[in-house]
């Protein structure tokens, strides 16, 4: 059975962010994830997940400035001391709150920057971040994002970040699966799950059209919890959509899923 997570940067947002680590735990989940912890201290983050009980299970290194519409910088030649910097920091933080896996996100591909630079410069970076983890035993997350929502995001399909993934050949580098994005790109989500299962760090879910819970869309997530299982998934399948009413009230597609807390 799936173990679900739930983001914290999507879920619980009619309380305030410090205050959904609890309401995680209360609605039954044992992990959470977020986008970013970088505008509280790590001593107020361990705190509040320690008195919540649960497990963090993924974040994503500094992206820039995000209001400005960054959306990472491992592709951008002019920012890599930035990047390198963002790793420095990520680390930092993942050891704080014991956890053990970091997405990369890819960014935007700058303009008026040749092709050949850009993958290059992807490359270096990532190699330096993953080397970097493997030295603090983290895994680092690959995903794909799709062009409406983010246009111009750098990694557009599975088979272009496999590829290039297949060149930074570090045992650390894995593919974060986010099913939603995968769907809108390239669809045939159980067999690219199924052909890739030896390389899956992590699992995101929502539905699409919408961007909301399991069962709001086209998707057949039943299905897929099921395939998740055949194919040997044992990791986390993270909750990243927008609930279309309320968490809580969304929260009834869940409920065959939900393991008991005491279960190790």
């Amino acid at each position: 059975m799936p173990r679900f997570d739930a983001n914290l940067s999507m879920l619980f947002g009619e309380v305030a962010f410090l205050d959904r680590f609890a309401a995680a735990a209360d609605a039954g989940f044992r992990a959470v994830e977020f986008l970013f912890p970088y505008g509280y201290t790590k001593d107020r983050l361990g705190d509040v997940i320690a008195a919540s009980g649960v497990e963090v299970v993924a974040f994503n290194m500094p992206p820039g400035d995000w209001e400005a519409g960054d959306r990472g910088l491992a592709c951008d030649p002019r920012r890599r001391a930035e990047f390198h910097d963002g790793v420095g920091t990520a680390i930092e933080y993942a050891q704080a709150l014991s956890c053990r896996r970091i997405h990369c996100m890819a960014g935007l591909r700058p303009r008026d920057v040749d092709d050949e630079l850009v993958r290059e410069t992807y490359l270096s970076n990532v190699s330096f971040a993953a080397r970097e983890l493997q030295a603090r035993d983290v895994t680092l997350l690959v995903e794909v994002i799709n062009p409406r929502d983010v246009p111009g995001y750098y990694l557009g399909t599975s088979r272009q970040a496999f590829a290039l993934m297949d060149e930074i050949a570090a045992p650390n580098v894995r593919f974060q699966a986010d099913l939603y994005h995968l769907q809108i790109v390239e669809g045939d989500l159980s067999h690219t799950l199924e052909m890739r299962r030896d390389r899956l760090g992590h699992v995101q879910i929502a539905d699409t059209p919408g961007r909301h819970e399991p069962g709001t869309g086209e998707i057949n997530y039943p299905f897929l919890f099921g395939h998740l299982d055949r194919i040997g998934y044992a990791g986390w399948v993270g909750c990243e959509y927008r609930p279309l009413t309320t968490t809580v009230e969304g929260l009834g597609w869940l409920a065959p899923y939900l393991q008991d807390r005491s279960t190790p």
